[in-house]
């Protein structure tokens, strides 16, 4: 028999699941009910309203992501621009999409003000964490921040552009073509010239 707390957490594990595979206005309680395996009695005791589970939902898979993201750009000796690409180079499922991203186009979460201002506050602090760690490269503060939204449309762009494709790569070149603006151009070499040679 599963204590109270366990059936809270897989109730919210099996919502996460269910938004992120056909959004949160398609999913009703009684499917993540059914999903979770707990009994009727625990969903309503711990969430009485289908808000209070998306807002739980929600909040959970944008707490994971944001951790994820400050693993990879504010753990490790590496230097500022090497997280920053850590971040974009890291294994992602392509084709499924973002989890927090796909919740932009789902009417049921940009109607609701609570939900809606979750999924904002995840984007601005993943762009403050990112545009704070470009600021240790030397970029100035407007320029960090330029490239800190660039870094970020990139990878949600790239699940876009994966999807329609159907091509999982289509992710991964969009962030090789961004890494590589990221790099300095290479400088031409600096041998002789044929004059000089010539001499």
């Amino acid at each position: 028999m599963s204590t109270s707390t366990d059936a809270r957490a897989r109730l919210v594990t099996a919502a996460q699941e269910m938004f992120a595979a056909q959004g949160v206005g398609a999913t009703s309680p009684r499917q993540v009910l059914a999903a979770s395996g707990v009994g009727q009695g625990s969903l309503y005791h711990h969430f009485p309203t289908k808000h209070d589970l998306a807002a739980a939902a929600v909040g959970a898979t944008v707490d994971d992501a944001l951790a994820a993201a400050r693993r990879d750009l504010e753990d490790g000796d590496a230097d500022a621009v090497a997280r920053v690409v850590s971040y974009l180079e890291r294994p992602r499922d392509a084709l499924a999409g973002c989890k927090i991203g796909r919740l932009t186009s789902d009417q049921a979460v940009m109607d609701d003000d609570g939900l809606r201002d979750v999924v904002t506050a995840y984007f601005v602090r993943l762009l403050d964490v990112v545009a704070t760690v470009l600021r240790e490269s030397g970029l100035p503060e407007a320029e960090a921040r330029d490239r800190a939204h660039a870094a970020v449309a990139i990878v949600q762009g790239g699940y876009v552009l994966a999807r329609a494709t159907g091509d999982p790569d289509a992710m991964r070149a969009a962030v090789r073509g961004f890494v590589s603006l990221l790099s300095p151009a290479p400088t031409a070499p600096t041998g002789p010239t044929a004059t000089e040679g010539a001499r």
